[in-house]
């Protein structure tokens, strides 16, 4: 069959088999370079984009790679310094060889790890299920025809009747994927579908024609001109909060100082039937940095400094951080039980400043995909906003920023606006360049219109709508029933060890033991312990490790908490065991005194049960009881931590602070 090649050297074409080895192409590719640098040789099958590293080739057959007869490659490479000598051209120097030798070299895609979502929508045709039309369908019950036939998960009739107005993510790769070609990463024919949006200049050119920019810049290696249009496809289709406590615990902050507030959601991604091959993020907690409040704002330090703790501990309890959350509430000045609604289709819904925050936290978390030539492509990081309602009440709103979003602020080329409603083009600087940005709309006479983005256009542009919800039955992931004090919340809420191990004390957490059946005990403590907040409290205290902490959360959010031996793996630890000593020193101790058996006759201590004098801590100076003072018995009990001394002491053994109080 006929390939043909075209790099800046010029338009050439090659004779090969099928069965040829992906070695022979690679050699017939050096040879029509000039000076090529053989490491930074790509292929594509377009002009831009999509471009393979020749080096991972190798082992594959030329059938193997999807190429038929009169198919183009677009050939690209950095050449060699001026000043070094050509060296002859050589299969060697990009690492091809016999694939019997090294086996076949791994693809980006071929390496990545999805998300549980994605293979559980791969292994799916997605269709969506028609029923019998009384009217068209004329066949038997076991027969099917055009009018009964599942739809495809993009079909543009179906999402236009459901009012469904973004493809979901899977739908949209089904739509670009073509017809025949299976998603599979093992297939050797299969090449990805989706480039991520890049509106940076390309550093070294492609040409190799002149100095990197800001020294030169040509059509090749310049970004093309930016149309601003909706996206058609969204990474996440909904956000379902498992409980509507979530919501309620974080706005406490608020209602006692007024204040604003942020959390980072904590869930975990799962399908969503309501949209054909859709996913929603199932928030199962809100974890709240460190942070500045204010009455119209708050400040905030990224990278946070628990974020790897946190992130760590949330991936051993099968979640992960999905998005974010902040407040955005002021009370109606005349009416203190109702917000002002600021956010509506007359204002904005997302500023431009939260847009481009959420434009970098999108950059910073990809998702991982085997539909992306690198690997990465857009991220899943959902924004939602608790702000006022038009009749006064409090609710969610979502987004997500759009890709050219992304693209635009890893280029550096957008910034906030005084309007909070418009985003800024900046202006083009010394190492800064910004092609021309456009976007279109419809005119007073119903006329589409295309008008230059400079200097300012609306936020609106850049936002992807998502959908918000709670579960008709919830089934949260954490269930605890006493809620632990939240995090970062100084002046409010106070996470104390103590306090944990005294809770812990109650439910006679030091008597379990691995093996052992503990009944309603061990299901008390499990349900006490399957709390978000009191996990990540202690994996910061320092007596459990971070690995005793990841098996504790694995436990107390597994599905079968029923299981006797649910606690088992976590009693067992090294961390676990400390923390249960502790405990147990730290514990109050009963006083080892007798009630008095002749109470006085018309005194009120006759009404007293002997029990209650056991459980009252009399100084041991008073002489009262048996076991007090310097009496009969030989012993001073400590007043403090209610160590028995030798009635000869002056100080405690223990504590060592003095004996009589």
């Amino acid at each position: 069959m006929l390939i043909r090649a075209r790099s800046k050297d010029g338009n050439f074409r090659f004779q090969l088999e099928p069965s040829d080895s992906a070695e022979v192409l690679a050699q017939k590719i050096i040879e029509i370079t000039q000076n090529a640098d053989p490491n930074t040789i790509t292929i594509s099958d377009k002009p831009r984009g999509g471009e393979i590293p020749l080096s991972t080739l190798k082992g594959r057959k030329v059938g193997g790679l999807g190429l038929k007869h009169g198919d183009l490659l677009f050939v690209s490479y950095e050449s060699n310094a001026a000043d070094s000598a050509p060296s002859a051209p050589s299969t060697d120097a990009i690492s091809i060889s016999n694939p019997s030798a090294t086996g076949t070299a791994k693809r980006p895609w071929e390496l990545v790890q999805e998300d549980p979502v994605d293979t559980y929508w791969r292994s799916r045709d997605g269709k969506i299920p028609r029923g019998r039309d009384p009217h068209f369908c004329k066949h038997g019950a076991n027969a099917m025809c055009d009018y009964c036939m599942p739809l495809e998960p993009y079909d543009p009739t179906y999402h236009a009747s459901q009012n469904i107005k973004h493809l979901s993510y899977h739908s949209y790769l089904r739509k670009l994927q073509p017809t025949g070609k299976t998603l599979a990463s093992s297939s050797t024919q299969f090449l990805p579908p989706l480039d991520p949006l890049s509106y940076k200049v390309k550093i070294p050119c492609p040409s190799g024609s002149h100095p990197s920019y800001p020294a030169g810049i040509c059509s090749k290696c310049q970004p093309s001109a930016i149309t601003l249009q909706p996206q058609p496809f969204r990474m996440v289709d909904h956000l379902e909060f498992s409980s509507p406590s979530i919501i309620d615990s974080f706005l406490q902050t608020w209602r006692h100082t007024g204040f604003q507030r942020f959390g980072w959601l904590i869930g975990r991604y799962a399908p969503y039937e309501e949209v054909p091959m859709g996913i929603k993020a199932v928030v199962e907690a809100i974890h709240e940095p460190p942070q500045e409040g204010d009455l119209d704002g708050l400040s905030l330090e990224l990278p946070w400094g628990d974020e790897a703790r946190i992130k760590s501990l949330a991936a051993a309890a099968g979640l992960s951080v999905v998005g974010m959350i902040w407040t955005d509430l002021t009370p109606d000045s005349e009416d203190k039980s109702k917000s002002i609604c600021k956010r509506h289709q007359d204002s904005y819904f997302l500023s431009s400043v939260e847009t481009i925050f959420a434009a970098k936290v999108q950059l910073d978390n990809p998702t991982p995909s085997k539909s992306s030539s690198t690997g990465v492509f857009s991220s899943r990081m959902v924004t939602a906003v608790l702000s006022g309602t038009p009749e006064g009440g409090i609710d969610v709103s979502a987004y997500m920023v759009s890709e050219q979003a992304v693209a635009m602020v890893d280029a550096d080329m957008i910034e906030a606006s005084v309007e909070p409603g418009t985003v800024r083009v900046k202006e083009e600087e010394e190492g800064r360049y910004v092609p021309d940005v456009f976007f279109r709309f419809k005119n007073e006479y119903g006329i589409d219109v295309k008008q230059s983005a400079k200097p300012c256009f609306p936020v609106e542009y850049l936002l992807v709508n998502v959908t918000h919800g709670f579960p008709t039955t919830p089934s949260p992931s954490f269930i605890s029933t006493t809620q632990f004090a939240i995090e970062n919340r100084p002046g409010i809420e106070h996470q104390d060890v103590t306090n944990v191990m005294a809770t812990l004390y109650q439910l006679k957490a030091p008597e379990l033991m691995a093996g052992q059946d503990g009944g309603q005990r061990r299901k008390d403590l499990v349900t006490y312990l399957s709390d978000w907040h009191l996990l990540a409290f202690l994996g910061s205290v320092g007596i459990l490790s971070e690995d005793d902490t990841k098996a504790l959360a694995k436990v107390v959010t597994a599905p079968n908490l029923d299981d006797p031996h649910i606690l088992d793996s976590a009693i067992q630890t090294d961390g676990w065991q400390t923390l249960m000593a502790i405990t147990e020193d730290s514990a109050p101790r009963r006083p080892n005194r007798a009630a008095p058996q002749q109470p006085a006759p018309g005194t009120s201590d006759a009404d007293i049960p002997p029990e209650l004098f056991d459980a009252i801590d009399i100084p041991p100076d008073t002489g009262f009881g048996s076991s007090g003072g310097a009496g009969g018995s030989g012993v001073k009990v400590c007043p403090h931590c209610t160590f028995e001394n030798p009635s000869s002491n002056v100080d405690c053994e223990v504590c060592g602070l003095p004996l009589s109080g």
